[in-house]
């Protein structure tokens, strides 16, 4: 009998990407059946923080608040490289100091490095489909643009900050900006979160090997929200071979994002993210 493991992650291009290539039978199981379930970024991480799903996606800058009870994975992260999460305001409009500004969650990596720039601003959370209708009709201040919105805005809207230029300025140079990741429940077998962790690496692994073809099939079956070139611009960014395992340099990163979290009291200590990751060492020594 498989072994059903839920799989939850967002409806967004790079996800769908990152992950369909199990769903369409291209990657060995090794007997599992996985569940696949697509919701937005920020409920993915409240349901985090209850424990609900096997392995989910969630936001890097909300996973020390999960750390006891879910793993890191090495697989299907998403960076930014000179590049990410927009805060955008219409053109005729002047920026106060207290603006009110839509957010795509409380717990999103962009809301937590927003927070720390922008201390006296005053979040509004919603859906971040419906963000930049809200700053275009006038029902905040600004917003914050993520995933494939970050390509293509309405006209009457510019950019204010970008989300690089701040995590450069809080981090340093040289370092990727971290965005998303994948968890898994500590709560199943040691054995078992290994060969998933190694399932979903050889996941990505297949979908940049055969990148063309899946995107076809992406397309065809009505599966993602943006398509041509659009679709292959914005999985060069989020969908890469980068994303198939964490390197040192993200890792690095990854430690920078949770000492700053730290250093502005959103955690009560600092991180190491290789403390967090499952330990393929205990494999190694059971085979061996």
């Amino acid at each position: 009998m498989p072994k059903t493991i839920q799989l939850a992650h967002s409806p967004d291009a790079d996800d769908i990407f990152m992950y369909f290539a199990i769903k369409f039978g291209w990657v060995d199981t090794r007997g599992y059946q996985f569940e696949n379930i697509g919701l937005d970024i920020e409920t993915l991480n409240v349901e985090a923080m209850k424990g609900t799903y096997d392995v989910s996606a969630i936001s890097f800058g909300m996973y020390p608040l999960i750390r006891d009870e879910y793993a890191l994975l090495r697989t299907a992260v998403s960076f930014g490289e000179g590049y990410g999460p927009k805060l955008i305001r219409r053109k005729d409009k002047k920026l106060k100091r207290n603006f009110r500004v839509a957010l795509s969650g409380k717990y999103t990596t962009n809301a937590m490095l927003f927070r720390i720039y922008y201390p006296e601003a005053r979040p509004v959370y919603m859906d971040f489909l419906e963000i930049e209708e809200a700053v275009v009709n006038g029902a905040v201040d600004a917003g914050v643009l993520i995933h494939e919105s970050i390509l293509d805005f309405d006209e009457s809207l510019e950019v204010e900050k970008e989300l690089w230029d701040i995590w450069v300025e809080l981090a340093g140079e040289g370092l990727p900006l971290p965005l998303g990741g994948m968890a898994v429940r500590r709560s199943l077998p040691l054995t078992r979160a290994i060969e998933i962790e190694q399932i979903l690496i050889d996941g990505v692994k297949v979908a940049n090997d055969r990148k063309e073809e899946l995107c076809a099939k992406l397309e065809a079956d009505a599966l993602v929200r943006i398509s041509d070139e659009m679709l292959t611009k914005y999985l060069d960014m989020y969908a890469s071979d980068e994303s198939v395992e964490l390197s040192v340099l993200q890792l690095k990163a990854l430690d920078r994002l949770y000492q700053i979290g730290f250093e502005h009291g959103m955690w009560e200590l600092p991180i190491k993210t290789e403390d967090y990751l499952i330990p393929r060492e205990y494999h190694e020594l059971r085979t061996s």
